[in-house]
């Protein structure tokens, strides 16, 4: 008796302890999306050393997985971001270049994780809309925004002027956030959106003398004359040399352009200049005039006698000093936000992605900006950790696009995507089963004749070939090979060795007009609605 009374009673304890010690349902992941603007992959010591360290970024790549092919589908500011939101081509969401407005009506990402129990913030940059959906709160710039001093517009005590340097009010915001506000109950998403490196690029006081001491290699196609390319390359209006702002972007002081007679590039040049530093406190005017003072002096001195080739390099110079000087204030700040996440315990289940609205020039071709399909503008950055899903220091060349971003996150979180949307998860490939994910990528730009003079065009890439079409007031095809032509310096459309490539990728882009639906007659619709803005005077140039 004695010995069945015992037998009961280890198995009624194994019962409790199973019970006790029943498995938890695993908990949603938190997200936490990290954009800046303008950041070119180039200037990401995980991708190329050769210009900058960034050691805070290059973490998130160790951690877990660096994209080598991550591109997007229209390579321009608020239109990217759309894309990101809706996770639509920008013809379906309608928000095709900085000036035509988003349709409010899509859904967004944010909207849906939100409805679905996430807690939800936006800081930083948005660039289109006051009042972004599906967020219960935020703090955003209006417009552009200002690197220093910057106004804020908050979802509770609406607009408010802020001290100090953007790239770190955004960071503070970002970490007293998640400090002070989070719900610790619930998964959430979290926006950290850098204005920083956009153009004019103007760095924390803290680096102005660093980087205006440092000198950095020159691109190997600065002095590109675009031989064996289309009008789209030799007319648009991106060059270092002739169509960047003297005052605005190269800090060179209006009365020394008086004094040199040098004419502006723009007739806004000296406006934004004048703009930029009357945002400053008499402290932060003072570090400025010290030292952009004696870069000025030095530049008086040499000007007279420069030829046009060292005028080129002197303004690339200039240009990697202030836009690289930016960075590194980015850099510091997701190092903040990485540590805080580790220190609280929210770094296994969080997943961390760093990212750019699109590529950008630095110096290749000559050129600054984006706007084109080329890789330097079409490429972005892309670094994904997540420790539970992701092996550490792992790289992925495939076709990820921005559109790819919205059924991610939603999947992660365990959502089913809307139907409408256009890309595909990225999810597979983080769990390493993502072989066949994408064959080809779809590109389309919009704005024109504006700012830059990037003609129309629209295009398909895939891992080998490129093959782009230019419209509207031109008819005109390229061709690059991926493989031998890197620095995309020479279109092969009409080359009868590429005759078969040629045929092949008109029926593969064919094929992605059909499915992602765009078309000619939605051509030729934004483009007769664009005919109306430039009319009214709405179109910047």
């Amino acid at each position: 008796m004695k010995k069945i009374f015992i037998t009961l009673l280890l198995i009624s304890s194994v019962a409790v302890a199973f019970f006790a010690f029943k498995p938890k349902k695993q908990k949603k992941p938190n997200i936490v999306f990290i954009m800046s603007d303008d950041h070119a992959y180039q200037a990401i010591s995980a991708y190329d050393k050769r210009l900058t360290q960034t050691p805070n970024i290059d973490r998130i790549a160790n951690e877990g997985m660096l994209f080598t092919n991550a591109c997007v589908t229209n390579s321009i500011c608020a239109p990217s971001r759309a894309v990101i939101l809706t996770g639509k081509h920008s013809h379906i969401n309608g928000k095709i270049d900085n000036y035509f407005p988003f349709d409010s009506t899509n859904i967004t990402f944010p909207q849906i994780l939100q409805a679905n129990g996430y807690q939800t913030a936006m800081f930083g940059k948005l660039h289109f809309g006051n009042n972004p959906k599906g967020f219960d709160e935020f703090q955003i710039l209006p417009d552009q925004g200002d690197y220093y001093n910057p106004d804020i517009i908050t979802k509770k005590e609406g607009k408010k002027k802020l001290l100090g340097y953007v790239t770190d009010i955004i960071t503070d915001l970002t970490i007293n956030w998640l400090k002070n506000e989070r719900d610790e109950d619930k998964p959430f998403f979290l926006a950290y959106l850098h204005k920083a490196p956009h153009r004019e690029w103007l760095p924390a006081e803290r680096h102005f003398k660093e980087y205006l001491n440092k000198t950095f290699p020159e691109p190997a196609t600065l002095f590109d004359n675009y031989e064996g390319r289309g009008r789209a390359s030799k007319e648009a209006e991106m060059n270092l040399l002739t169509h960047m702002n003297w005052a605005g972007d190269s800090k060179v002081f209006p009365e020394n352009m008086q004094k040199l007679g040098i004419k502006e590039s723009h007739p806004y040049d000296i406006r934004f200049y004048n703009s930029t530093v009357g945002r400053m406190n008499p402290e932060q005017r003072k570090t400025w005039d010290e030292a952009y003072g004696k870069m000025n002096e030095e530049f008086v001195k040499k000007f007279p006698s420069m030829s046009e080739k060292e005028k080129m390099q002197w303004r690339y110079q200039r240009y990697m000093q202030d836009y690289l000087g930016c960075i590194a204030s980015v850099d510091e700040g997701v190092g903040q936000v990485l540590d805080f996440l580790k220190q609280n315990n929210l770094e296994e289940n969080t997943i961390v992605v760093y990212t750019s609205d699109q590529g950008f020039y630095l110096g290749e071709h000559g050129w600054f900006d984006k706007r084109f399909i080329f890789d330097e503008s079409f490429k972005t950055p892309l670094l994904v950790k997540w420790p539970t899903a992701i092996k550490p220091g792992t790289k992925n060349t495939q076709m990820v696009q921005n559109l790819d971003f919205a059924q991610t996150f939603l999947e992660a979180a365990g959502i089913k995507a809307p139907s409408d949307m256009q890309g595909e998860s990225l999810i597979p490939i983080f769990k390493g089963n993502g072989k066949n994910f994408r064959d080809a990528a779809y590109y389309h730009y919009y704005e024109y004749p504006s700012v830059h003079m990037v003609k129309r065009h629209y295009g398909i890439v895939t891992e080998k070939y490129k093959l782009i079409h230019f419209y509207y007031d031109i008819d005109e095809w390229e061709l690059y090979d991926r493989t031998n032509d890197k620095n995309e310096m020479k279109n092969v459309y009409n080359d009868p060795k590429y005759a078969a490539v040629k045929k092949e990728l008109h029926q593969k882009l064919a094929q992605l007009r059909i499915k992602y639906k765009d078309s000619e007659t939605l051509d030729k619709k934004y483009i007769e609605k664009y005919k109306e803005l430039e009319a009214n005077g709405k179109i910047f140039r």
